[in-house]
């Protein structure tokens, strides 16, 4: 393994799943945890470091921001948490604060680092990072509908019987209450849903129903437990791999358009190639008019956001 090092700003539950995530699938060889709480992120870090005799030799500390010097990724899971009942949106102006002083961490210590965010909302605080940090644009990407995405196609793996790896198709748009189910890019084994698959055919209602377990499955699951962490540190996990290996993989992240789906400045999930330079280019897809309507609503929903918010 080459001595690759990931940061992780923020302790909490989202960062240590996504710590435990790159611990364990050996996505880099060195971690560096810091939160504001320092007893906890030394606590995480050196529970996390006695698992290498069953993991091996991969480094955990804890540390400030000067320690995030060298970092080829650094994910930002600080903020603060969504509580029950609480839209993402909602989470808005607590964590603008939060990222102002990250900004200026990350900028003076590791400003070449490629930057993950994972905080929500994610696609309005991948936008301010973008425009608070002094690095490239395309070196700031937020997680955006991934998780989204491996929900989707987890759900209608079970539905139609088969390993969710094989189900390609993408949730676009925001990462929250207006994103889409983008039908028309939807296969098995290179057939169209929509066409009827594996014995099964299209049923318009079920399918209506398990996008709306999709979007909603943060609520249920915050409900039950208070916190979302565990699939979205395999998300990080993957994301980081992806940067670090330069794996060239076509994810649906958080991403600015330029005029991409007639879009402009704007940050919302479309389908994106990732690689060690971060977003290289974004992929058009040919958008059903009723799914390129949603991701308007999705992008002027994330603008009017933005617009309320003074960076």
């Amino acid at each position: 393994m080459s001595r690759q090092k990931v940061g992780v700003i923020g302790a909490g539950q989202v960062g240590v799943a996504a710590a435990f995530a790159m611990f364990v699938q050996e996505t880099c060889a060195e971690l560096v945890l810091v939160d504001v709480d320092k007893k906890r992120a030394h606590g995480e870090a050196m529970d996390l470091m006695h698992g290498q005799g069953y993991v091996g030799r991969i480094v955990v500390r804890d540390g400030e921001y000067a320690d995030l010097e060298g970092c080829q990724v650094i994910v930002i899971a600080a903020g603060a948490a969504q509580k029950p009942g609480e839209t993402r949106l909602d989470l808005l102006n607590n964590n603008a604060r939060i990222f102002r002083s990250i900004a200026e961490g990350v900028d003076r210590y590791a400003p070449d680092a490629i930057l993950v965010v994972a905080s929500n909302p994610v696609d309005v605080l991948t936008f301010m990072l973008q425009q608070l940090s002094g690095r490239p644009r395309h070196h700031v990407i937020g997680t955006g509908t991934m998780l989204d995405t491996s929900r989707f196609r987890t759900l209608l793996g079970h539905y139609y019987g088969v390993d969710p790896r094989s189900v390609h198709g993408y949730i676009l748009g925001e990462h929250g209450d207006s994103e889409f189910a983008a039908w028309s890019t939807v296969t098995i084994g290179g057939k169209p849903l929509r066409g009827g698959v594996l014995g099964r055919e299209w049923n318009q209602t079920e399918m209506d129903e398990l996008f709306v377990n999709v979007r909603d499955a943060a609520y249920h699951i915050i409900e039950g437990k208070g916190y979302t962490n565990w699939a979205i540190g395999l998300v990080i996990s993957r994301l980081a791999d992806i940067i670090l290996d330069d794996r060239r993989s076509i994810q649906p992240v958080s991403a600015r358009l330029r005029g991409d789906y007639g879009l402009f400045d704007v940050c919302v999930s479309v389908p994106a190639l990732i690689g060690a330079n971060g977003v290289q280019r974004l992929i058009h897809l040919q958008l059903e008019p009723a799914e390129q309507q949603a991701l308007d609503k999705s992008a002027e929903l994330m603008q009017k956001s933005i617009a309320g918010v003074a960076l």
